[in-house]
């Protein structure tokens, strides 16, 4: 383990004199990087074989009822949307604010001025539907002054620093996960602030508690953001990533309601992972198949 992580901090390390010529790479037109997409894509499927097999079992065992031909048809489909979502991450670096407002289409934008007009900050609630990462000129979208992208820290300052630096380009103010709870805590719930959860991360395995049935597995859950729901009354509101063809996405935002008066404890969760199935029933193959999502789920205490 601790030879990987030196082999990681080195390579991330050898990276950065790169750097010149992916922005280089970034400035190319998309059509062209998708030359690069198509490339990667036929390098990966027919030779290299990148977890292949964490995808097909991922997707095996959340459409059991599939037969064998559609699985391997997602499994396609999706190495095709992940190697487009490589390069489409990499023209983030240099996209312009027109471009991506051409390109990402947000509708339903409506919830956002309601929480506005109820003085209401939101918690905004997505999963790793492609592509996540191109809502970065949100905060141009919403009628709230502050948008604040949740992401996790990474080994290396200088990169942690260039991918700050690619989601507040448009005026997002990104907070670390273990700042986040005590910034919305201090912060005046007035209306005025966003916060963009990617809520379906797997916790860490020390923190392994809660588990739902989602896409037909017993799964870990993330529920940080459940304790503000019991105890602020905030604005929750679910993030519908649709690709409608290369290069373009809708986004339909949805307000996320409790069923009484208030949320009860992990109502929130349960309802976001249901809204967060159902997306990914309709278009399969544009959710991020190749992370280990179920591989601590032998260490859940209660099921909600």
């Amino acid at each position: 383990k601790e030879s990987k992580i030196v082999f990681i901090r080195k390579f991330v390390l050898f990276m950065r004199y790169f750097l010149p010529f992916i922005r280089l790479l970034s400035s190319l037109p998309l059509g062209v990087l998708y030359i690069f997409s198509d490339f990667i894509f036929n390098l990966n499927h027919y030779l290299i074989g990148y977890r292949r097999k964490v995808v097909y079992q991922n997707v095996k065992n959340s459409f059991s009822e599939k037969s064998e031909k559609e699985i391997n048809l997602i499994v396609k489909k999706f190495f095709h949307n992940f190697t487009d979502y490589i390069v489409e991450t990499l023209k983030s670096i240099t996209i312009t604010e027109n471009e991506q407002r051409v390109r990402v289409q947000h509708l339903n934008q409506d919830v956002f001025h309601d929480a506005k007009n109820e003085g209401k900050n939101v918690i905004m609630l997505t999963g790793h539907v492609f592509n996540w990462e191109w809502i970065s000129a949100f905060a141009k979208v919403i009628p709230q002054e502050h948008c604040h992208p949740v992401y996790r820290k990474i080994n290396s300052f200088f990169w942690e620093n260039e991918i700050l630096k690619i989601r507040n380009k448009f005026g997002n103010e990104s907070l670390e996960a273990n700042d986040v709870i005590k910034h919305i805590l201090r912060t005046p719930n007035d209306g005025n602030s966003v916060y963009m959860f990617v809520a379906d991360q797997s916790p860490f395995v020390d923190h392994v508690d809660v588990g739902t049935t989602w896409l037909n597995q017993k799964t870990p859950v993330f529920v940080g953001y459940d304790k503000l729901s019991t105890r602020m009354d905030l604005a929750f509101i679910y993030c519908d990533m649709k690709k409608v063809k290369r290069g373009y996405y809708q986004v339909n935002y949805y307000r996320i309601q409790p069923d009484g008066e208030k949320f009860l404890p992990l109502e929130v969760v349960k309802k976001f992972h249901i809204l967060l199935e159902n997306t990914i029933n309709k278009r399969p193959d544009n959710y991020l198949w190749s992370h280990r999502r179920w591989k601590y789920a032998d260490a859940i205490k209660r099921m909600i």
